[in-house]
């Protein structure tokens, strides 16, 4: 059975680091080792939201992401990252409003999860899913050319008036990324229509063991993703 939870990080520091380390591995397989994302400063932010996916004893974990909100004391990682190579995404997201707009993030998979048959698909569901919780409007997000499909199937849309199009020369030079954003999380009007409704049946259902059906076969999954301070 595999476990996803959400809860703000201050609640549980021991989880983050776990999370942490495991981002950073998967990135230094990859010759990564600068990514904006991947920084501790969130980890006493109680704007900040993790969701991880683990072992039922809470002792592996197979991957995660964080949904940061942005504020005056912690602007999302996407806005360092962005404004090296395009300032004006400051005013983008002043024009949004502080505490308004999050960004979903240090989104990572391990090998053992990818071996269950579950990508990033399931983690942008439960991304999406999870925001309408949080009292904000709009949710961002930088895309490696891995996951960008699966963004736009969740409803993201690409930030045109940012970058090259939308696109970055990022984390390094010979990498891109993708400026993304969802304007409505509630009624998801750029998802795929059945990406749609895997999203609200999370929505619907935040605790409990569904039966997922992956490309590998049904998959177990039990969600905890009611986050108590909004219980």
């Amino acid at each position: 059975m595999i476990h996803i939870r959400a809860f703000r990080v201050t609640d549980d520091i021991p989880s983050c680091e776990r999370y942490l380390d495991g981002h950073r591995k998967v990135l230094e397989s990859y010759g990564v080792t600068k990514v904006t994302s991947n920084n501790t400063s969130w980890l006493g932010d109680p704007n900040t939201y993790l969701i991880i996916v683990e072992d039922e004893q809470r002792q592996k974990t197979y991957g995660g992401g964080r949904v940061q909100i942005h504020s005056a004391g912690l602007p999302m990682p996407l806005v360092d990252a962005i404004a090296i190579l395009d300032k004006n995404i400051h005013d983008f997201v002043a024009n949004l409003g502080t505490k308004n707009v999050a960004e979903f993030c240090g989104l990572w998979n391990s090998k053992e999860m990818a071996g269950y048959g579950i990508g990033s698909i399931y983690m942008g569901r439960v991304g999406v899913a999870i925001s309408t919780q949080l009292n904000f409007q709009y949710l961002m997000a930088l895309a490696s050319p891995a996951t960008l499909r699966n963004c736009l199937k969740v409803g993201f849309e690409v930030t045109r008036e940012l970058g090259n199009n939308g696109t970055f020369y990022y984390p390094k030079e010979d990498l891109t990324a993708t400026g993304l954003i969802i304007r409505d999380l509630v009624n998801l009007p750029h998802a795929n229509p059945t990406e749609r409704i895997e999203i609200e049946k999370i929505r619907n259902n935040l605790t409990g063991v569904t039966l997922e059906k992956g490309p590998k076969g049904e998959v177990e999954f039990c969600y905890d993703l009611n986050i108590p301070r909004f219980a």
